[in-house]
């Protein structure tokens, strides 16, 4: 398979409308650290208590919980182009009026029609590039990780910046800016089409019957409220100017970056997703503990509150990467779920911790926060097995037509039935496992993988990889589960034309690049391949950066012979020693 399942065009050529969407992605982002430089000038200025002025996340974050339940239902009927410009519309219009506002009531409610726009856009902008793109599934999604890490590190910055001018200037900024996207993607984008099925409003609450779901859900409120207390509160303790804050929450911002983008992934594959979650969840527990110790000690608490954006990277990833990996249900419904239920830690956790320090001292809510933390290791602990049992699903096997192939087979069985073709016992040659993906080289992949299996008289296994990416807490799939299907069977027939004995699996990958790669090196161990046929790395050595290499990670960890095979037709053999 390749990498960037799709042309080696390079992540950083690509048309301008997917450069007009990740601008309005980078200053949707920026939205998240915008505000906290002038959090305390908002209570001066406007002579508003600390928990009146906490409102603004409490509507902002409640409203986009509820509209998130419908984002589904709303682009399955007007498509995505026209949702994604609906909540420009929407946050250009309600950070305006924000900017133009006396009081911080009205604030407060405008934040919240801001709210509804920042989940119109945020539940389209990764599909709407990822359908844009010329690089591919890979480059889109590490153009957008680069677009959330600018964003995140970049708001709180600009925050202070134009804060220090005016509490109105943050909200003006947003304006212009998302103006400024508004009309390049309404000129740049093209229409996109209608899914072709339609939402339903349900979908999200029965995904949220299933326990697994609901489970990890619940983790994502708790981690959540210990994160917008110290996204929320903790400039109000600091007591620095607002300059000082917007640099405090850049330091904060680019760590969330590093370790959402960069650590997250890699920490999973080295020791698994529940130690990673358990390792993640302890560590920001201990933050938030020292917080609240050192709540009064400024360099303390800054130390702190930058450090807390290693840990809030890391869990955004992770657990948002479980939710997809436990659900049963399409992706985009399990996301929607998930997001309902976790945005109201981000929501009340900000004024629940105004309240509190005004009644009982600034270091309560970082102790509560603590205590949110801590609560949530037995609560995910609940789900432990199935958290294992999902993130080890084996590959299975779609309904495959082809003839030549004989009946279905899933691969837990595989290891012990005979061969799909022919009756070839399992006593017979090993397989050629060929991976493949939904880009336009995988029939090159395919067919080098057949001539070498037609030349050495040994079977075909094709495994069709359909990977769900996470980009900090968003999630897209490469192709729906029926387009999966589809080509999976058209390959199968394909090779069982040629006379070969083939056995078709679809693997199902949440995570990057480098996890497909462990899932197949672990796929040919399992079955005891003799040759790994897979496509080369192609998207690029920068961007490389960003994302781990499929390829690069099955030559580190497979026990068998590589055949890479090279979009210019060069197939280049690389054998590995066991």
């Amino acid at each position: 398979m390749s990498d960037a399942h799709g042309k080696a065009a390079g992540v950083f050529r690509q048309p301008k409308s997917v450069w007009a969407v990740a601008f309005a992605s980078v200053v949707s982002f920026m939205g998240i650290g915008l505000v906290d430089p002038i959090l305390p000038l908002l209570r001066t200025q406007l002579h508003a208590s600390e928990a009146q002025v906490s409102l603004l996340f409490t509507s902002y974050f409640l409203v986009t919980a509820v509209f998130m339940l419908i984002t589904g239902w709303v682009s399955s009927r007007i498509g995505a182009k026209k949702t994604l410009l609906a909540g420009l519309t929407l946050i250009v219009v309600f950070s305006a009026l924000a900017g133009l506002s006396s009081g911080v009531t009205d604030i407060v409610v405008l934040r919240g029609g801001w709210g509804i726009g920042n989940a119109l856009f945020i539940s389209t902008a990764l599909a709407t590039i990822v359908g844009a793109a010329s690089g591919g599934f890979g480059a889109a999604i590490m153009l957008y990780e680069a677009a959330l890490g600018l964003g995140i590190a970049l708001g709180p910055l600009v925050g202070g910046e134009l804060g220090g001018i005016s509490w109105r200037g943050p909200f003006f900024g947003v304006t212009a800016l998302m103006a400024i996207a508004f009309l390049l993607v309404s000129t740049l984008l093209a229409p996109t089409p209608k899914p072709p099925s339609r939402a339903s409003l349900a979908d999200p609450f029965r995904a949220l019957s299933h326990r697994g779901l609901l489970t990890v859900a619940i983790v994502a409120l708790l981690y959540n409220w210990a994160f917008f207390t110290i996204l929320g509160y903790a400039p109000y303790p600091m007591r620095v100017s607002v300059h000082t804050l917007g640099f405090v929450y850049t330091g904060w911002g680019v760590l969330v970056a590093i370790f959402a983008v960069f650590v997250a992934p890699r920490l999973q594959r080295a020791v698994g997703t529940v130690v990673s979650l358990y390792l993640g969840l302890a560590f920001m527990c201990l933050d938030l503990v020292a917080t609240a110790i050192w709540t009064n000690d400024r360099t303390a608490l800054v130390v702190c509150v930058i450090a807390s954006g290693a840990f809030i990277g890391l869990n955004n990833t992770l657990v948002t990467a479980t939710s997809m990996t436990v659900s049963t249900a399409q992706r985009a419904t399990a996301s929607a779920a998930y997001s309902f239920v976790r945005f109201f830690g981000a929501g009340l956790a900000p004024y629940v911790a105004s309240t509190l320090a005004a009644h009982l001292g600034d270091h309560v809510p970082f102790y509560l926060g603590a205590v949110t933390i801590a609560v949530s290791i037995p609560v995910l602990a609940t789900t432990h097995r199935l958290i294992l049992r999902a993130e080890q699903r084996p590959a299975t096997q779609p309904p495959i037509t082809a003839p030549a192939t004989g009946p279905r087979v899933p691969e837990t069985a595989a290891s012990t039935a005979p061969s799909l073709h022919r009756g070839l016992s399992q006593n017979g040659p090993p397989p050629i496992v060929v991976a493949v993906g939904p880009g336009p080289w995988a029939d090159e992949v395919l067919a080098a993988g057949a001539d070498l299996a037609q030349a050495l008289g040994y079977p075909v296994e094709i495994l069709h990889v359909a990977e769900t990416d996470v980009a900090m807490d968003q999630v897209l799939d490469t192709e729906d589960e029926g387009a999966a299907a589809a080509a999976l069977s058209r390959r199968v027939e394909q090779v069982a034309r040629r006379d070969i004995p083939v056995t078709g699996y679809l693997l199902e990958v949440v995570g990057d690049h480098g996890d497909v790669g462990q899932r197949i090196a672990e796929f040919g161990d399992r079955h005891h391949a003799a040759m790994l046929v897979l496509g080369a790395p192609t998207h690029g050595r920068y961007a490389g950066l960003l994302d781990g290499s499929a390829t690069e990670e099955v030559v580190r960890r497979a026990r068998c012979d590589l055949h890479i095979v090279y979009s210019d037709g060069a197939h280049r053999p690389q054998p590995t020693q066991p």
